[in-house]
């Protein structure tokens, strides 16, 4: 027998893909040995390219906590998370990540984000979505405005 968060996480991923309301991916969230939240991928349901199972666990994970930072909890994925949900699991602050399948199961079903880590890997002016700055003395005003600010939560 296994372990029963990442079943749960298997289980989600399972029964979504038969609901027909997204795809195979499922998340779950612990604290100290009980589920706090769990989410599926709700991207074409949704119509929300950022629904991922992960994002979705973790938005329920902080509304459930009313806290923006999930220190204490682990989350448990069906999947590796890809590069958006990855960020998403550093900025919630969870302490360990446990998936099943890797990002290479992914990529056979269709599921590929081995091109985003390759962009991330450019230089700006290389990506394949052009990126270009502007206005960066206008955009300072918002950073220095947060660097005096006294009463400030940092996150």
């Amino acid at each position: 027998m296994g372990d029963p968060f990442m079943a749960r996480a298997i289980q989600l991923s399972v029964d979504n893909v038969l609901s027909g309301q997204g795809g195979p991916f499922g998340a779950v969230i612990v604290r100290a040995g009980e589920i706090v939240a769990e989410g599926v991928n709700r991207v074409t349901s949704t119509n929300d390219p950022t629904a991922h199972a992960e994002v979705v666990a973790i938005r329920a994970a902080c509304g459930a906590l009313g806290a923006f930072l999930l220190e204490g909890c682990e989350i448990y994925a069906s999947c590796e998370p890809c590069p958006m949900c990855l960020g998403a699991i550093y900025w919630a602050h969870l302490e360990r990540i446990y998936f099943g399948n890797a990002a290479a199961d992914a990529s056979k079903v269709g599921f590929d984000d081995s091109f985003i880590y390759r962009q991330f890997a450019q230089p700006v002016g290389d990506r394949s979505i052009p990126m270009v700055r502007m206005m960066s003395e206008e955009a300072q005003v918002a950073f220095r405005a947060w660097g005096e600010k006294t009463n400030k939560l940092l996150y």
